[in-house]
């Protein structure tokens, strides 16, 4: 009962997908952070299907791109893309580190998360609008949102978090690490596999990438912000996601052009 009330606690947490309302308490969230990439999975099996039913109806590129862009912010309730938001506002104040971790904390967007994040949309459209999703590119999306959150959930678990944890922090100390770090492992090397396997070179090229994208990550939670939290962990899942994308796009026309 307490996986599964973990599960219903992670994805009424990390996804606007319905679910039984439960109270807050630790036991609910002993494995929440383990639980977390099947978050991803759905996320990833909804994309899945909209592109499925793109090449069923014979829908135009400018529409699938559109829905490509808009599905992961509307499954996740956008929470993530607040995370990145708040981010880039404190990683543009070139303040110290606790003045950074103070903006995280402020619930007013500034002017540079507004023109990252419409950057950031503009840019993933753009990637989607160009992305060949013929053979087995539709299947990498069931993998690649599992992986980016088995990392997401990994960084939490493992990373520092500041003396007055957050949402994040509550998470680390309510969760059972070894457990869930073995499960988060699991989701890693079985989304990193079907990635592989699916997509052989652009596959490869994914993983490579997220893992470049999570040591980011590290290095952002020990020496910029001296503290890991769930800002920093919603600004790794979008880049980790968007560069993701990139190789899916571009990858096969590299190796179409120059093979």
């Amino acid at each position: 009962m307490k996986l599964l009330r973990s599960l219903c606690f992670a994805f009424s947490m990390f996804s606007r997908l319905p679910m039984p309302t439960l109270s807050w308490r630790d036991d609910n969230m002993r494995y929440i952070m383990a639980m977390f990439p099947l978050v991803g999975a759905a996320a990833g099996l909804i994309v899945w299907l909209w592109l499925l039913l793109c090449q069923a109806l014979d829908l135009s590129a400018l529409l699938r791109a559109a829905g490509l862009t808009v599905l992961p912010v509307a499954i996740t309730g956008g929470i993530h893309l607040d995370g990145f938001c708040d981010t880039v506002d404190a990683l543009a104040s070139r303040a110290p580190a606790e003045r950074k971790r103070a903006i995280l904390k402020d619930p007013h967007a500034g002017a540079f998360a507004i023109v990252a994040a419409g950057c950031y949309l503009l840019i993933y459209f753009a990637l989607s609008y160009e992305l060949d999703v013929t053979g087995s590119t539709p299947l990498l999306f069931l993998f690649t949102f599992t992986l980016s959150r088995s990392l997401s959930g990994f960084g939490v678990l493992t990373l520092k978090e500041s003396a007055a944890p957050g949402l994040a922090g509550a998470f680390k100390q309510a969760a059972d690490r070894r457990l869930s770090l073995l499960v988060l492992a699991a989701f890693f090397l079985v989304s990193a596999a079907g990635l592989i396997y699916f997509g052989v070179a652009t596959g490869a090229v994914m993983v490579a990438l997220a893992l470049l994208c999570f040591l980011r990550l590290r290095r952002l939670a020990r020496r910029t912000f001296e503290a890991m939290s769930g800002d920093l962990a919603g600004y790794f899942l979008e880049v980790c996601e968007l560069s993701m994308l990139a190789a899916q796009t571009f990858i096969p026309k590299v190796v179409t052009a120059w093979f």
